[in-house]
């Protein structure tokens, strides 16, 4: 029994290939009197006609990379595409630094181990971009002995 045809219409129907498309085993006589769009609409309705499921892809690859990737993993030099820059654009990198900088020199105000005049040069020194790192603040504080014990 060919049933080409009605195979054809109904994968067109469906929007899917001819191998998604599943005739029920036990009305083929039916399906072979559909001739029509209409008829094979019908028995897709009736579910003479189905589909068959696509095969999807298994994500479990994936997950297991993205857990190693959120443990800081898998980020050397040859899984990089893009510059340093591209990666992390050099204006976030003054906005994390300057911001760390600034939360020190307040914590140390609060807990009044530097004076306010002290604390307002820093504060301009940070914003100058003369540190490097809080360490390197600390260390010129205790250099200019300008933290109090």
């Amino acid at each position: 029994m060919k049933l080409r045809n009605q195979k054809r219409i109904a994968a067109q129907l469906l929007k899917v290939g001819k191998k998604h498309v599943q005739f029920d085993q036990d009305n083929l006589s039916e399906i072979k009197e559909a001739i029509t769009k209409a008829d094979l609409r019908s028995l897709v309705g009736q579910g003479v006609i189905k589909l068959k499921q696509y095969q999807s892809q298994s994500h479990s690859r994936v997950k297991k990379t993205a857990e190693q990737k959120k443990k800081g993993r898998r980020k050397g030099q040859g899984s990089r595409k893009g510059k340093a820059t591209a990666r992390l654009p050099s204006k976030r990198e003054w906005i994390n630094k300057v911001r760390l900088q600034r939360d020190l020199l307040t914590s140390l105000k609060e807990k009044e181990l530097i004076t306010n005049k002290t604390y307002r040069e820093m504060r301009l020194k940070v914003k100058g971009g003369f540190f490097r790192t809080r360490k390197h603040i600390s260390l010129y504080l205790k250099e200019h002995n300008l933290i109090k014990q």
